[in-house]
């Protein structure tokens, strides 16, 4: 599953942004969104997801209504 960030609790710090292997972060408006076409998880490229473990504010959490990736 893609993940996603909650807008109402991003503080736009960009930490998550930098760390994706797949450009799939992007600022939104005053925060920041993830492009779930290009998000992979990380899968292939690391063991876990960089934006979640890099969020100083744990704002990013799985889109539960799209499928998982498939490598």
């Amino acid at each position: 599953m893609p993940y996603k960030i909650n807008g109402s609790e991003c503080t736009a710090c960009a930490a998550c942004a930098s760390e994706c292997p797949n450009d799939a972060i992007y600022e939104k408006g005053s925060v920041y969104a993830i492009n779930s076409e290009l998000c992979t998880e990380c899968v292939g490229d690391h063991d876990e997801a960089q934006c979640v473990i890099n969020c100083p504010v744990d704002c990013i959490r799985v889109d539960k209504s799209l499928p998982r990736y498939q490598a």
